[in-house]
């Protein structure tokens, strides 16, 4: 049996950047278990299993377009320190949460501290980044 669109499947899997480090992992987990074509995962992963038979195994690499895009500028925006809870104490890396005028969360992160105001970011972590993933297909419903 070959996965195809509308096809569950499970798999096991593990990322990493370039630079060889694990950003996610199915290892100690169950795996993860998706629909075909439903869009609930990147592309370029998404893609990849399509073709695959059960208990396959392959490395595929994904380019930062088919995984998170490119980071966008207009996701960084400068807030001024006085906005700030004040128990917050800013410093670059912490992460923050903001909330939409619909009331969806938005995670956020600082990545620069200027004397009256922070910069914060609510690009994906992985924005801008090519993407390797180990795979094995466990199964297809």
């Amino acid at each position: 049996m070959i996965a195809k669109v509308n096809d569950k499947v499970k798999v096991h899997y593990k990322g990493t950047l370039n630079n060889g480090e694990v950003f996610d992992s199915s290892e100690g987990r169950d795996p993860l278990e998706f629909t075909l074509g439903a869009g609930q995962i990147i592309p370029g992963f998404e893609n990849a299993i399509i073709g695959m038979q059960a208990e396959e195994s392959k490395t595929i690499n994904i380019p930062a377009a088919e995984a998170y895009g490119e980071p966008k500028e207009e996701l960084r925006q400068e807030v001024q320190k006085e906005q700030l809870p004040p128990e917050i104490k800013p410093e670059v890396g912490l992460q923050l949460m903001s909330k939409a005028p619909d009331g969806q969360e938005i995670p956020l992160v600082v990545t620069e501290i200027k004397e009256d105001s922070i910069i914060v970011d609510s690009n994906h972590p992985l924005a801008g980044k090519d993407l390797t993933f180990e795979v094995t297909l466990i199964s297809i419903n």
